[in-house]
């Protein structure tokens, strides 16, 4: 019997997804299914929901809940990881004190002045659980949900040998559109995607050894798909290579969509991803959805529909793979470099193929990129770990620096604007920061 533990289980949608794929493996059907939350209500909306898909599928895996992380932790041979840190009520200044300076963000959960504050939160929670982790099951794989990835991943990677991935659905989620606008099945693309997380290529597409990228200029030719993806499709078209995360994201890491009104009224307000895509509309969703949450949760509970076919996340694939019936499953994963990307720094968080089987999760092979997206992703990697520096020295100096560099910041910030701002930020998220040596910078 194989136990899963979901640290976040109050993450009612993607643990419902997540134990539902598992339950498509005959090997999991009898594992125990541990969920653990701070939110007691939402952990218990979260064990009824899990209970429904047992029942629904005929499952016999045991169910079972708790606050205690130790207790869920103990004995675990898979952790997934989709924790929020200080909850809507704080991550609303990592977009409205931008926003008070002029950096109009859309999404603001991986990278920029709102990734970073977010990551800074979010790590030390990350690190206990790790620590936690390391004691009670060292041998667990921990899959790590959580944004902003890069950053997370490269700071756990960096003060754990436990075996700990992150996961995005960005790379075959795009693959899944690509190929939908191409006239193939998913199935049916094969792709070689190299970045980083939210800001990886398509250095390959291709169907039974044909290059698509030909049929792809042509596809974006059609107004259907032109205007579903308005930010990607000019990237594309001046790039020449299809970037892995939607607009809505891509606008933000880039100097070119979000520094004038204009510019935003043309790429970000119609078809960016979240609908309509204006400013914090993501921000404005996720407020409605602490007044609306219960009611819904409660409908699907009572009446909605169960799904029990597998979703396209890949964490089940994984685990099937190591400890399951060892089916080998390419994948995309984040892991800090190892020249695995050539022309990114060692040591940067990058998202490059892998291949998980009994063995562990592997590195497929080595990659360099064209040389105009390494100047791009290769600025943000280093942003990134200049952030990821920042929250293992404890220095606002370095977060300061890292906030001076971000493109989008600093195409619509003075200097001495960006320094306020980030001194605003420290001050906002001052209780968060406790491990910091100070907060003056």
């Amino acid at each position: 019997m194989k136990k899963f533990t979901f640290i976040g289980a109050g993450s009612l949608e993607f643990t419902r997804d997540l134990v539902r794929d598992l339950m498509t493996f005959e090997a999991f059907r009898d594992s125990e299914i541990m969920l653990m939350d701070v939110d007691a209500k939402r952990l218990e909306y979260a064990k009824l929901g899990v209970e429904r898909i047992m029942e629904a599928g005929g499952y016999p895996a045991r169910v079972n809940a708790t606050t205690d992380r130790q207790e869920a932790l103990k004995d675990a041979d898979g952790v997934l990881i989709t924790v929020l840190q200080g909850g809507v009520d704080v991550w609303r200044y990592d977009i409205e004190i931008p926003k008070k300076y002029g950096v109009d963000i859309c999404v603001g959960d991986t990278r920029g002045p709102s990734g970073i504050f977010r990551f800074l939160r979010t790590a030390p929670v990350l690190l206990s659980i790790i620590r936690d982790v390391e004691k009670l099951c060292p041998n667990a794989i921990v899959l790590n949900y959580t944004n902003p990835m890069a950053m997370l991943v490269s700071y756990l990677q960096s003060q754990t040998d436990v075996s700990v991935t992150g996961l995005c659905h960005s790379v075959q989620g795009t693959a899944e559109m690509l190929a939908g606008w191409m006239g193939l099945a998913p199935e049916e693309l094969d792709y070689r995607c190299v970045g980083i997380n939210h800001q990886a290529f398509y250095l390959e597409l291709e169907h039974e050894g044909k290059d698509m990228y030909p049929v792809l200029r042509e596809a974006i030719k059609r107004p259907e798909v032109a205007e579903e993806e308005p930010v990607r499709i000019e990237m594309f078209k001046y790039l020449r290579y299809f970037p892995s995360e939607s607009s809505g994201h891509n606008s933000e890491y880039n100097p070119w969509f979000r520094k004038r009104p204009d510019l935003i009224e043309k790429y970000c307000m119609h078809g960016t991803g979240w609908n309509p895509g204006e400013y914090a509309y993501i921000l404005k969703e996720y407020m409605e959805r602490e007044d609306t949450w219960e009611k819904e949760y409660s409908e699907w509970l009572a009446h909605g529909e169960v799904e029990l076919e597998r979703g396209e996340e890949y964490a089940s694939n994984i685990f099937n793979a190591i400890f399951g019936d060892n089916t080998p499953f390419p994948f995309n994963a984040n892991l800090r470099n190892k020249g695995y990307v050539t022309n990114i720094d060692d040591g940067a968080c990058v998202e490059v193929p892998v291949i998980a089987d009994k063995d562990g999760i592997h590195v497929t092979g080595t990659h360099t990129l064209p040389d105009h997206l390494s100047a791009l992703v290769s600025h943000s990697a280093k942003l990134e770990e200049m952030a990821v520096k920042a929250a293992i020295e404890g220095d606002p100096e370095l977060v300061f620096q890292a906030v001076l560099q971000d493109p989008l910041t600093a195409s619509v910030c003075s200097m001495e604007e960006i320094y306020n701002m980030v001194r605003e930020m420290l001050k906002q998220n001052e209780a968060f920061l406790g491990y910091f040596k100070t907060l003056e910078i």
